[in-house]
């Protein structure tokens, strides 16, 4: 099921050429590819060309999409393909960028957050590599079916398989 963020509007309009409608598709899905290709590990020159080669894809297969309101699944989906592609060929491992952190408003509080922080990033860590993928790329896919693509799983998997993910993390950080 596709959310109504107008997409499948936008992808008509970019089709015929509308460069506002690319820019409005880019704003829309880009957090969501560059936390895919992050996911998997990738550097952030990696992870740039993961993402430039996802829109070029779109590109050049726009007309052929059958399915508009589906973009978002299709972005995912090749956005995952991409990074896997890039992996397999560097055959290396690549340390995850750190997440950035917020700005902290008092000494209590940086306190209290850092070990609030620390317990759930050595929590996050025990996990098994699919809850703490889920978990990252949840807060930045707009839907269950592109977060789904980008997992390659089942879309009536990602509700269950997130509730047993904070489950699992919940008696971790209690």
């Amino acid at each position: 099921m596709a959310h109504k963020d107008g997409t499948d509007e936008l992808v008509v309009r970019a089709r015929g050429g509308d460069g506002d409608a690319w820019a409005r598709l880019v704003e829309l899905h880009s957090a969501l590819l560059w936390s895919i290709a992050r996911s998997h590990g990738l550097n952030d020159a990696d992870a740039g060309d993961v993402v430039q080669t996802t829109w070029l894809r779109l590109v050049e297969r726009i007309d052929g999409l059958r399915d508009p309101a589906a973009t978002g699944c299709w972005l995912a989906t090749t956005a995952r393909n991409e990074s896997l592609r890039l992996v397999r060929r560097r055959s290396r491992d690549v340390p995850l960028v750190p997440a950035p952190r917020r700005p902290e408003p008092g000494p209590e509080r940086v306190v209290a957050d850092r070990d609030r922080l620390g317990r759930v990033g050595t929590a996050l860590d025990t996990l098994p590599r699919r809850c703490r993928t889920l978990l990252r790329l949840f807060a930045l896919a707009p839907s269950h079916a592109e977060l789904a693509a980008a997992l390659g799983i089942p879309v009536g998997s990602v509700a269950p398989t997130r509730a047993r993910c904070l489950d699992a993390l919940r008696r971790l950080v209690p």
